[in-house]
């Protein structure tokens, strides 16, 4: 999976707007599919799920010029929206629902918003720091990972895993800054040691939610990788 889609990555961002748009929008959407599935399966809620995903991937292209804020005010007006219109259709646990489109917007298309005003060298840095903490993680926890981090949340993670992710991490970055940066290593380690704590609590938050919704995986588009 990861050699087929590599190549489509690399060529998205090296191609930069719009098939980097395009891009996240397409990765915003399946992900808010599978989001929105894990707690409204098969056709329930079906036109919620329409709805925050034709929301969510217009937010792509959203002005970043009139701040994060104001996207997220966006978002939460819309989500406000759906809530006014099932209330007054007598739907009285709609809030709940409502609370489920605003985090899923907020958590996914907000997010792969911000990489667009970044620069090519700029998102593969972002990229090489998550893909760092994953492997570094499964290499060294799997050969030396004894003592567990937090098995009611993620039963095979160990301490480590974790310490072998934000070393590689942070030394991928720190090279990563020596040919490209213009700043210090030092700059770079450091960015990268906060990129592999925000990295491994994302896995931890994902973990907890599928655990929480008792399932395995949040989706089967990407075999072997448990959602996109």
């Amino acid at each position: 999976t990861s050699f087929i889609l590599l190549p489509v990555l690399g060529w998205a961002i090296f191609s930069g707007d719009p098939i980097l748009s395009i891009a996240l929008a397409l990765a915003a959407g399946v992900g808010l599919l599978e989001f929105f599935a894990m707690f409204w399966p098969d056709k329930e809620k079906l036109v919620w799920k329409i709805g925050g995903i034709l929301f969510g991937t217009g937010l792509i292209w959203a002005p970043l010029s009139i701040g994060n804020g104001a996207l997220a005010s966006l978002s939460f007006f819309a989500a406000a929206l759906f809530f006014l219109v099932t209330y007054a259709r007598g739907k009285t646990d709609s809030f709940w629902d409502c609370q489920l489109l605003l985090f899923g917007i907020l958590y996914l298309p907000l997010m792969l918003r911000l990489f667009r005003p970044l620069e090519t060298t700029d998102i593969l840095f972002v990229l090489l720091g998550t893909f760092a903490t994953d492997t570094g993680a499964f290499y060294v926890g799997c050969h030396f990972g004894k003592r567990k981090i937090w098995p009611a949340i993620s039963p095979k993670k160990t301490w480590a895993g974790s310490f072998g992710g934000l070393g590689l991490c942070v030394l991928l970055c720190a090279i990563f800054g020596a040919m490209y940066g213009q700043h210090s290593i030092l700059a770079y380690a450091l960015i990268g040691a906060a990129m592999n704590i925000a990295a491994q609590f994302g896995d931890f938050f994902e973990s907890a939610l599928k655990r929480w919704r008792n399932i395995k995986d949040s989706g089967k588009i990407l075999p072997g990788h448990g959602g996109i």
